[in-house]
């Protein structure tokens, strides 16, 4: 079921981003069509530029009239003139601001909508390019790079535009008083011109290079949290603190680089513009001398110039900002313009998937070593399957293949006869539920751990009906037999277990992630290895609920345990990438091949535990005697 979000009223008139619910792909990643789809705001900005310049313009005529009119005596002309500049004056104030409010407004849409398109693009990226781009720096391109590119669309914009109707505004005051006053004012312009093209190409390589320096740092400190227990355990942190000194160092210098090249803009475009200043004193002074020019064309045209001296210095400040968003912008279509390794097939989603699962010649390769090579196998809906072999014999790469977590070779993989690569990866992957072996816990509550699949509002009414967790969360964490380690937790269902789970055991952790596969009910459930982690105890419970998840789904088990493969109704045995053998527990037994060795190993294994530790009644009697 599809949920409408409706706009709000600030939202239609473009002044806040639309609700992406129901509007996934309809935002554009490039600047130029995020700049059209915010035209109306921009085109609104412009306009309350353009009538408060043209306000600031009759502002300084209004002062010439004042001046002139106190220099002449005629006190009721100032007081008249006076008054309508306070009023001009604040009627430009209030466009102002509105101005400001309608360009900010479109760069923070801006940001909104990169910032989702790119959290969307990441969601669909794979292995191939997170294994090139660290996640500290992608983590640096969703924050530093996204605000500077909203700088750029929204500051940006503002200031360029406001610049450019300034300087006409001012421009039209100072040639209406004195066009050869003007010109000599301007004389210094191509000199500016020149400097403002040689700190442009600065600004954008070193911008560029604080960036990358702010990613790679970004990293390495993410790096030493994410392993810091690692770092303890092997007494390792005075060698990161010398790493991350060195990353830290290099951001330093970059970040100086830029800040020598940006501190020098605005002294060189002063020192230009107190050059204008001075011609205009020097020479201004002489036609007031001489008559040409009157007290209050002076001040008129002094006013003027000071509004031009804001466009003059905004050069060197819009240069910096436009070649920032520029710089940062290129850091982020690099991931906006990634190819994922898995996209969606063309057919539609079909109506109804029973859980009927084929592999056909499956072959698979990291770079130059092959891992799978052709592997085949079929499961009938509704049947179950073991796959079994040694660690490093592609069980892992196998369960991943299945529901297109890698990307699956065409025409080796079906589901209910149709090739996955041809059916939306939506389906796929909500078809073959996948409880991956290193499972991955979100730093949220344990119920909403296990819960993750449903939808947040249903989540929170079923808590809420249930007076505390939602009857199917509970059901899941019993059926995955965690409920009851939950339960002792200190806040139960509601404990925070902290970043990847670092609050809970490594077991704990594996009967989440099996809890959150089962809560989806899937017409495939894809269980990789999930007694790597538990005890004997455990084991033989979640063997009793795979039993139960049998009855009403298609399952593959990924297992290195004969215990745990009997209970489906084949096995397959992958060595080295290749099925070796396949059929029931009692036939492969029979044939006395790999399987037959792996439980004759783990049987003699359970002997020499059973051996090694005594039964509790028996050391007890032992104690007593």
């Amino acid at each position: 079921m599809t949920t409408t979000v409706r706009p709000t009223l600030w939202q239609r008139v473009g002044f806040a981003p639309r609700p992406l619910a129901g509007l996934e792909g309809a935002y554009s990643t490039s600047l130029v069509g995020q700049f059209r789809k915010n035209l109306g705001l921009f085109v609104l900005g412009t306009a309350v530029l353009v009538g408060q310049q043209v306000l600031m313009a009759q502002r300084d005529f209004l002062v010439r009239t004042a001046v002139d009119s106190v220099d002449r005596g005629a006190s009721e002309a100032a007081v008249r003139a006076a008054v309508l500049m306070l009023v001009v004056s604040a009627v430009a104030a209030v466009a102002r601001f509105l101005s400001r409010a309608t360009m900010f407004a479109s760069g923070r849409n801006v940001e909104y909508e990169l910032r989702a398109a790119l959290l969307a693009r990441l969601h669909r990226l794979g292995p191939s390019f997170f294994g090139k781009v660290a996640t500290g720096d992608i983590m640096s391109r969703a924050t530093n790079d996204l605000q500077q590119v909203r700088l750029l669309l929204g500051f940006g914009v503002l200031n360029v535009v406001s610049s450019a109707f300034g300087l006409v505004s001012a421009l039209f005051v100072m040639f209406t008083i004195s066009w050869q006053l003007t010109l000599a004012a301007l004389g210094i312009w191509p000199l500016l011109a020149l400097v403002t093209r040689r700190f442009s190409g600065l600004m954008f390589k070193r911008n560029r290079e604080s960036q990358q320096a702010i990613g790679e740092m970004s990293d390495r400190v993410l790096a030493s949290l994410a392993g810091v227990r690692v770092v303890r355990s092997f007494a390792m942190e005075d060698a990161e603190l010398v790493g991350f000194d060195v990353a830290n160092r290099r951001y330093l210098d970059t970040s100086l680089a830029l800040a020598r090249v940006r501190g020098s803009i605005g002294p060189i475009m002063g020192a230009l513009g107190s050059l204008g200043v001075l011609v205009v004193f020097v020479y201004g002074g002489y036609l007031l001398a001489d008559g040409t020019l009157s007290k209050g064309d002076f001040v008129s045209f002094w006013l003027a110039l000071l509004r031009l001296t804001w466009p003059m210095l905004a050069i060197g400040f819009v240069t910096s900002i436009v070649q920032r968003g520029r710089a940062s912008y290129a850091r982020l279509a690099t991931v906006l313009r990634a190819e994922p390794d898995v996209v969606d097939g063309a057919l539609p989603a079909p109506a109804e998937v029973r859980g009927a699962l084929a592999v056909r010649g499956l072959s698979f390769a990291y770079g130059d070593r092959k891992v799978l090579d052709d592997v085949s196998f079929e499961v009938e809906a509704g049947r179950s399957l073991a796959i079994l072999g040694r660690t490093g014999s592609g069980k892992s790469t196998l369960a991943a293949l299945l529901p297109r977590l890698r990307p699956t070779p065409r025409g080796a993989v079906f589901l209910d006869g149709v090739d996955v690569c041809d059916l939306p990866l939506e389906t796929v992957r909500g078809s073959i539920g996948y409880a991956q072996q290193d499972a991955f816990l979100f730093s949220t509550t344990a119920g909403a751990n296990i819960g993750y699949a449903l939808d947040p509002d249903e989540l929170a009414a079923g808590a809420a009906a249930a007076g505390g967790v939602d009857p199917r969360v509970r059901a899941a964490a019993r059926e995955a037999q965690v409920e009851a380690d939950i339960e002792r937790l200190p806040e139960g269902f509601d404990t925070v277990v902290g970043e990847r789970g670092v609050q809970l055991s490594g077991g704990q952790k594996q009967r989440v992630a099996l809890g959150r596969a089962l809560i989806r009910e899937p017409a495939v459930l894809v269980l990789d290895d999930p007694l790597s982690a538990v005890d004997a105890r455990t084991e033989a419970a979640i063997l009793e609920a795979i039993d139960r998840q049998k009855a009403r789904r298609t399952v593959v088990l990924i297992t290195h345990r004969v215990a745990a493969a009997r209970r489906c109704d084949e096995v397959c045995v992958l060595d080295h990438g290749r099925v070796i053998e396949r059929g029931t527990h009692e036939e492969l037994l029979a044939a006395g091949g790999l399987y037959a060795l792996f439980a004759e190993e783990q049987a003699m294994e359970a002997e020499l535990a059973a051996i090694s530790v005594p039964d509790p009644g028996t050391a007890a009697a032992e104690e007593e005697e």
